[in-house]
């Protein structure tokens, strides 16, 4: 975090010439189990990791918003007089959607000063880690601090959401912003999407000596096209037929009846969130009766049902799937939203090495480019890291 700190820091000066307020960051997160269950009120299970981005921001006299960050050239200047979903676009959507999105949920736009902001991150974008929520969750607790908001996690967890939905355009649940402003060290955030409700459960992978490794494909994909809308569109539509509110009402006693009613496809995407819900409830009783070393089967279901009746993984993840429990990772699966991104292997300390290699090797094979492959763990959630 030093070096994050540090390159924000002057990052903020060289493009504001002055010194930031304070400095904010939120982690990434990497999901455990549970895909394409929260827009559907169901069950996810993700934690924070330990890549974070830091957020520099200063009070403004006047009304200008000003944000800039290490990954992109320009500084985006708007009035918080401007401030309207249809006025962004780009990368600043995601901070200065924050910014508006505080005010549907009581911050007065009317009164509070303008600011400005410099962002820098080591969580890899586009590989299903959630990028996008940690820049949000970042901005989120640093505008709640310096215009003296009242609002505890999970609402600022929502404001996240709506900045997502409306200001960038991606339909998404509340998972992301859940994990990266809620994450535990060595825990996992147990959440009910349609409570909301969270509980912190230990996940106990140092005790058994394993390493989460995240095997970024970088395949790049982008929740706000056409992939992710239309399996969201798709679970909508089989909720619709099948009576209910949405598919958190089904469970896999109704999948006899959904075969009968839905067409084949529709059916598929109802069979990957009922089942997918089933493993989440699994996974989460599995680690506090037997421990994290046999949940492996359960993630690998997850990604057969993520292949098959959700057809949202690509050749890339499905190889390092693959090659991964081949060689000696107890589970694995594909993570994130899917059409590229991120797998993740569970597998013993000893063995990532091993795993690593052969996953490489299986990539220069098939001629595929070569995957970023790094172990994460379980970090806590969003803060201030001085004053």
């Amino acid at each position: 975090m030093s070096d994050l700190n540090h390159t924000a820091t002057a990052g903020f000066e060289s493009r504001f010439g002055q010194s930031p307020a304070g400095l904010w960051s939120a982690p990434g997160r990497v999901n455990l189990i549970g895909e394409h269950t929260d827009y559907n009120d169901g069950f996810v299970f993700p934690f924070a990791i330990d890549r974070r981005t830091v957020v520099a921001l200063g009070l403004r006299t006047d009304r200008l918003i000003r944000v800039a960050s290490s990954f992109a050239e320009d500084t985006v200047e708007l009035s918080l007089d401007d401030l309207t979903p249809e006025n962004l676009g780009g990368w600043s959507a995601y901070p200065l959607g924050v910014a508006w999105a505080l005010g549907q949920f009581g911050a007065d736009l009317a009164v509070v000063p303008g600011f400005e902001v410099f962002i820098d991150s080591d969580v890899p974008i586009g590989a299903g880690l959630s990028s996008s929520a940690a820049i949000e969750s970042a901005v989120a607790v640093a505008l709640t601090d310096v215009w003296e908001l009242e609002l505890d996690r999970p609402m600022l967890a929502r404001v996240g959401q709506l900045a997502e939905n409306r200001a960038v355009g991606a339909p998404t649940g509340i998972m992301d912003q859940s994990a990266s402003l809620l994450g535990r060290a060595d825990a996992a955030v147990f959440l009910d999407c349609r409570s909301l409700d969270a509980e912190l459960i230990p996940l106990g992978f140092d005790a058994a000596g394993l390493e989460l490794l995240i095997i970024d494909t970088r395949v790049s994909h982008a929740h706000s096209t056409g992939g992710y809308a239309s399996r969201r569109a798709s679970c909508e539509n089989g909720a619709r037929l099948m009576g209910v509110s949405s598919l958190r009402d089904l469970d896999v006693n109704d999948l006899a009846r959904a075969g009968e009613l839905l067409d084949d496809e529709t059916f598929r995407r109802v069979r990957h969130v009922i089942t997918e819900n089933q493993r989440v409830l699994d996974t989460v009783r599995t680690l506090r009766e037997e421990g994290p070393t046999a949940i492996g089967a359960l993630l690998d279901a997850s990604h057969v049902s993520m292949r098959d009746d959700f057809e949202i993984s690509v050749p890339e993840l499905d190889l390092a799937v693959e090659v991964a429990r081949a060689s000696g990772a107890i589970g694995a699966r594909m993570t994130g939203g899917g059409f590229g991104g991120a797998a993740i292997a569970l597998t013993p300390h000893a063995l990532v090495p091993v795993v690593s290699a052969a996953v490489t090797s299986a990539f220069a094979a098939r001629g595929f480019g070569a995957p970023d492959l790094f172990v994460v763990r379980a970090a806590d959630g969003a803060a201030r890291e001085q004053a």
